[in-house]
């Protein structure tokens, strides 16, 4: 396995656990730059893989979804929805006034 065109250093580790709010203990930025830069290495060799006149595929298995018709209902679910309302009135939502 080659070594990534560019490489993940114990700094950039750092930043990506700052933009990520995650806390990084230095003592563990090197051996997590050793493992990105061995995940992009495998990434990169995914380049190398001839895949000239092969067609994208959603699924290994050859399969349809199964279809339903499109039909416009209300749901019938108006009263279990409003059972958990605090306040209701004449089948709908009771909100405090947004705007005087």
């Amino acid at each position: 396995m080659s070594e990534p065109k560019n490489t993940v250093s114990a700094k950039d580790v750092r930043k990506i656990a700052c933009l990520s709010r995650l806390h990084v203990e230095d003592s563990q930025c090197a051996a997590l730059a050793d493992e990105l830069n061995g995940i992009l290495g495998w990434i990169e060799q995914l380049s190398e893989v001839d895949c000239e006149g092969v067609e994208p595929m959603t699924s290994a298995v050859d399969m349809r979804a199964p279809m339903r018709i499109d039909e416009i209902t209300d749901g019938d679910k108006r009263d279990d929805i409003l059972k958990n309302a605090p306040k209701k009135d004449d089948g709908f939502f009771v909100v405090p006034r947004s705007v005087e």
